[in-house]
């Protein structure tokens, strides 16, 4: 058991065996991020987050609360709190490393760096480093209705997806069960009959490819045209699962998706991933072709005008 930072201690399962050794170092909050909650005596504050050393956990979701749970600890006057895992070495080390990343204001490398130097075997999975760079970009705050977050979550998804019943929370809901008005963002339509499919606010936006280069494993006549055109474009948007789609994905990895109301063909999905046309693969991937959407935009002035581009 190691103080990292005043009142924050990182330990392992041994020290939480030890409640005698907890409360000589004054230990009063106990954070356990383990496989199973340990038999800690009631005099204790305690919290347990279950997570398994592995590259299928999501720790993202959970760092919010976990930091929450360790600054209302130390903010007590004599208080003192022990982050641990079972070993002490990987998740624990996540959860304080985005503790010392949201709390100085550090990025992800140097809160690390700062954690290795007090405790030299401190070694996450590179999964966990992956998270905690997410939590970076959204600067030290899950926010779940950011594009690079719904992304990582459907991955997640995508890793269980054979495994999970319910996938309910993935979907965005459905525009056309939003009340005329109540939306305030660009809706995109079925080309053919009109009927709204997705909100802006479901796009998943992805760093562009590297272009032709990415498709020299197809036939000739495709990077022909490629090379005529110069640079390939995004010609999909690639969006978050919406409520219409639930009956054609659950219980199939791919398929198409079509219009819920006149089957036009919009587009493609698959769990796996499928490569857009700028080269990127994007994974999960809920693929709309763009030429067979209309974008429909509200004019705040006129609140019930629209204009379609």
């Amino acid at each position: 058991m190691i103080e990292v930072q005043p009142g924050v201690f990182i330990g392992g399962a041994e020290d939480v065996a030890d409640p005698g050794r907890l409360k000589d170092a004054g230990i009063t909050h106990v954070l356990t991020i383990d496989k199973e909650a340990p038999q800690t005596p009631s005099f204790f504050y305690t919290k347990f987050v279950f997570a398994l050393d592995d590259p299928s956990t999501d720790l993202l979701s959970y760092l919010d609360e976990c930091i929450s749970f360790i600054k209302e600890a130390i903010s007590g006057s004599c208080c003192k709190v022990l982050v641990h895992c079972h070993a002490g070495v990987s998740r624990s080390a996540a959860i304080v490393t985005a503790y010392m990343m949201k709390a100085s204001g550090l990025q992800f490398q140097q809160s690390y760096q700062a954690l290795r130097t007090v405790k030299p075997d401190a070694e996450m999975i590179e999964e966990f480093v992956c998270q905690l760079k997410l939590y970076e970009a959204m600067g030290f705050e899950v926010d779940t209705t950011s594009a690079i977050y719904k992304q990582y979550r459907l991955h997640k998804v995508a890793m269980k997806y054979t495994e999970l019943k319910d996938l309910s929370k993935v979907f965005a809901d459905d525009p056309t069960s939003i009340p005329q008005g109540k939306c305030n963002e660009a809706v995109y339509r079925c080309r053919k009959c009109r009927r709204h499919l997705f909100r802006s606010s479901s796009i998943l936006n992805h760093a562009f490819g590297s272009g032709q280069s990415a498709f020299t494993h197809k036939r000739p006549s495709i990077q022909t045209q490629l090379h005529e055109t110069n640079e390939a474009k995004c010609t999909s948007y690639f969006i978050e699962p919406v409520q219409w789609m639930e009956p054609a994905l659950l219980g199939v990895m791919d398929g198409q998706l079509l219009c819920p109301k006149c089957s036009y063909k919009l587009g493609s999905f698959n769990w796996y991933g499928e490569q857009c046309s700028c080269g990127r693969w994007v994974t999960p991937a809920f693929q709309i072709h763009k030429n067979r959407v209309d974008e429909v935009k509200s004019l705040p002035p006129l609140g019930l005008r629209t204009v379609t581009t």
